[in-house]
């Protein structure tokens, strides 16, 4: 592990092959950390590339910087850690692939500031929305789906997800990919992650804000805007979907027309679930060099 000052956070990351190599960010997702893509380095670094795998903000190592800076979790200001990220390592220009919070991630950066992604990988594809969405009904199966996220918006739900962070996340691993078959060291070795200061906040934050029940901060609002208007991803990119997601996706024929530069769709068999990188490392890994 290395440490790096990068905007409002000091951001643990991975840092492996070598440094002139093109550049690949690998970015995870949540309740999840760095170790979904333990697999997927080797080949990258073994093809030449430097991979850089970053804490998200509130997981494992990653700090803030200041006491006083709000535990926010909306997508702009994750999508604004990215770029300071990359600033402080001085990577103009990357391959940025993730799942889940990750995925939402790189899309926001390739959306806004494509100059800074020469090609996307994203899991669950287009995955880039705002407040107003949040507060239109689903059909009852599809919100049934989202239940962790209601239950966030309490404070019973807060203070249970604190309290039961491991068995929380065991959970949401065993639904997100019921034919996964993951051993008791391997989820260890992830969750050690959450038992980072910030992660609470951080996760709370993150849902409420998405159902518009929790503020921002005033610096996102007008990436936020610019977001919310769905913006098109034109850097190449390949979008990827096991085929035993069992948390809430899209299906690609929704979201494929919000990619306007070249396009592919990957759907991966095998009872593949959420946690596409660890479940499928080499599909992720080709994913990755192909785009």
């Amino acid at each position: 592990m290395k440490q790096i000052d990068a905007g409002v956070l000091n951001i643990g990351y991975v840092d492996a092959g070598p440094a002139d190599g093109t550049a690949a960010i690998l970015l995870h997702g949540w309740p999840y950390d760095i170790h979904s893509f333990v697999d997927v380095v080797p080949p990258l670094t073994a093809a030449g590339y430097r991979v850089v795998v970053p804490y998200l903000r509130g997981y494992g190592t990653t700090r803030f910087l200041s006491d006083d800076t709000m535990r926010n979790g909306e997508p702009a200001a994750m999508g604004l850690d990215l770029i300071a990220f990359m600033d402080a390592l001085k990577i103009d220009t990357a391959k940025l692939a993730g799942f889940d919070w990750g995925a939402r991630t790189a899309d926001v950066v390739a959306a806004l500031w494509p100059e800074r992604c020469r090609g996307l990988v994203s899991v669950s594809g287009y995955l880039i929305d705002g407040q107003a969405s949040g507060k239109v009904p689903l059909p009852p199966k599809a919100e049934l789906a989202w239940w962790y996220q209601y239950y966030f918006a309490t404070e019973r739900g807060r203070d249970g997800y604190d309290k039961n962070r491991r068995d929380f996340a065991r959970l949401i691993w065993q639904t997100a990919s019921p034919k996964w078959s993951f051993d008791d060291a391997t989820f260890d070795r992830s969750a050690a992650a959450f038992d980072n200061p910030d992660h609470v906040d951080i996760v709370i934050h993150n849902y409420r804000w998405r159902l518009a029940l929790a503020s921002g901060e005033s610096q996102y609002d007008e990436v936020e805007k610019r977001l919310a208007a769905k913006p098109k991803i034109t850097v190449p990119s390949i979008s990827m979907e096991g085929d035993a997601n069992g948390a809430p996706h899209l299906e690609p024929s929704v979201y494929g027309k919000q990619f306007a530069g070249q396009y592919e769709h990957r759907t991966i068999g095998g009872g593949v679930g959420h946690n596409l990188p660890q479940e499928a490392p080499q599909a992720f890994a080709d994913a990755v060099l192909e785009v």
